[in-house]
């Protein structure tokens, strides 16, 4: 097995950028897998998975407003924002809605895999930051929650 180094330092980046804990690559007979575990976050966080994910997918990270009572969900990757399952669909949630914990908030589509960002906590939803099909930053804004 011939390895191209500069193809897995390629895919090295590409975890670290989008803030996954793991990645498997296969091209034939050849399988190379990174997987980084990340150390325990400061804060609380909602976990992410794509619909049919195993365990442990990425974390979006949730904080306390300054001004009180309320959190902020932000990214957990790079990719593109999406409030809805399809097109035609409702959205997950909107501004005034209620969520529970576990309840999906969006959808965020990064390397071609759909992740499910879910609610830590429940909460009212007070902002939603981004536009559906906007590009987003891993750490990027989500949403407002009370």
């Amino acid at each position: 097995m011939s390895v191209d180094l500069r193809k897995v330092k390629k895919l090295i980046e590409l975890v670290e950028e989008s803030g996954i804990s793991e990645l498997e690559v296969r091209d034939g007979e050849e399988t190379i897998r990174i997987a980084r575990h990340p150390g325990p976050a400061p804060a609380p966080a909602v976990a992410a998975q794509a619909p049919a994910a195993a365990e442990g997918g990425p974390v979006a990270s949730t904080s306390v407003s300054p001004a009180g009572g309320g959190h902020q969900v932000r990214a957990p990757m790079a990719g593109t924002f999406y409030h809805a399952p399809a097109p035609d669909a409702e959205p997950f949630v909107s501004v005034g809605q209620s969520v529970e914990a576990g309840d999906v908030l969006c959808i965020i589509e990064s390397m071609k895999m759909m992740n499910e960002i879910r609610a830590e906590q429940a909460g009212v939803c007070t902002a939603i930051s981004v536009q559906n099909g906007e590009a987003i930053g891993s750490g990027q804004l989500l949403f407002r929650f009370d």
